[in-house]
């Protein structure tokens, strides 16, 4: 058996970062209302990308920054902007990020959140460098009352965007489904990029226990909660919408050290290897899986040559536990086998489904297994959800 070797993590890092960016605008997060947008538009700010700087790129409004840049105020108040989730969910955590703001970064910020029942009608479209909003757009936004939302961050100080101080990690407790933050800069500035960490929250309610849907998929509340390896990519990454833009978009783990010298195959043409990579995701509602898609879409030289995916049935408590001592508590999982090892093949999409599929009942958890290492852009895994009174009766039968 492989050793599980979990990936490091810095004390700066706090653990709400391993979950997912309810607002890139790759999950479908906009900006609909942003007070002034004179050097840089406020729509910068839910890029999956890492900020960028070009010293010598300037517009006609200034010099070009990579995030949400307000002129130097001139008249009372401070600039707002209002961003709609992609995914409506729990927040955890923010990252505001100040990356290449060093002299014009936002000195302080606040955030405020509500959970509405119906979308506004305004947007914000197209490039919108040089522009304020107009009476009408503040008229518009006025009926929202935002400036009464929920306070989920105080006023506070940022600090400047140089690599070693642009990230400003913000914890929330805050245990009600947002729809829509506010985020507020004193008196104004710029930002890089603003990440809102959570999990998505689904209306259960509306899903039929017979219809088949994909339990694990970051809009109905699949969240990666611990892994071995994710030198290149998140495994958060493989539960995003839609097929994946690029590898950056996938999960993806450094190439193992303890690879054999010269590889070798059993009978299956499966390498035989010591090792392996592992990624847990907690499915968004307890389910059986009976359908399952490995994608691994742009990888085509760094691709795991063999996949094998594990499920188990966990209390709140237990993965809590579990996730304290990083997966490796004295007390592990009862993982059953859901799929068997697979070879995978580059840049393809595997569906499995019927006699592939284990039948294992009842699951909350399941672990990709890939050897030896390499990337996967995309995991699916369809099924239907059962009732949480279903998945307890199936915990106490195993005890």
């Amino acid at each position: 058996m492989a050793n599980l070797q979990v990936q490091k993590k810095t004390s700066s890092q706090p653990p709400f970062l391993q979950f997912n960016n309810l607002a890139c605008e790759t999950a479908g997060g906009k900006v609909i209302f942003a007070t002034d947008e004179w050097f840089a538009p406020a729509r910068n700010l839910l890029k999956r990308d890492p900020p960028e700087f070009i010293a010598s790129a300037f517009t006609e409004y200034g010099k070009l920054m990579d995030g949400w840049e307000t002129r130097r105020k001139r008249i009372p108040g401070h600039d707002w902007c209002i961003i709609q989730l992609g995914v409506p969910g729990i927040i955890h955590g923010f990252d505001v990020d100040t990356s290449f703001f060093t002299g014009n970064y936002a000195p302080y910020a606040s955030i405020q959140a509500v959970c509405l029942d119906q979308m506004p009608s305004f947007t914000l479209e197209g490039d919108r460098t040089g522009m304020a909003a107009s009476p009408s757009q503040f008229e518009a936004v006025a009926q929202l009352n935002s400036d009464s939302w929920e306070e989920l961050v105080p006023m506070t100080k940022l600090k400047p965007g140089y690599s070693e101080s642009c990230h400003n990690y913000l914890n929330v407790t805050y245990p009600h489904r947002v729809t829509h933050i506010r985020l507020n800069m004193y008196p104004d500035g710029g930002i890089a990029r603003l990440k809102v960490y959570g999990i998505g929250k689904k209306d259960w309610s509306t899903v039929s226990s017979q219809d088949l849907v994909d339990l694990v998929a970051l809009v109905n509340g699949g969240v990666c909660v611990g892994y071995s390896d994710a030198h290149y990519g998140h495994p958060r990454n493989m539960i995003g919408l839609g097929r994946a833009d690029n590898m950056g978009d996938g999960w993806e783990t450094a190439r193992r050290l303890d690879r054999p010298k010269v590889l070798k195959v059993d009978e299956k043409g499966i390498l035989q290897v010591p090792g392996f990579e592992w990624a847990i995701l907690r499915l968004g509602h307890p389910g059986i899986i009976s359908k399952i898609e490995v994608d691994t879409n742009h990888f085509k030289g760094n691709f795991p040559d063999s996949c094998r995916i594990e499920a188990c049935s966990l209390t709140p408590d237990e993965e809590n536990n579990l996730i304290r001592y990083q997966w490796r508590s004295d007390k592990p999982p009862k993982w059953r086998i859901l799929l068997p090892p697979q070879k995978l093949k580059a840049h393809h999409r595997h569906l499995f489904s019927g006699e592939s599929v284990v039948q294992c009942g009842p699951v909350t958890h399941v672990r990709l297994i890939i050897a030896p290492d390499g990337g996967v852009s995309r995991l699916r895994l369809w099924g239907r959800r059962v009732s949480n009174n279903m998945t307890r009766l199936q915990q106490i039968s195993k005890l």
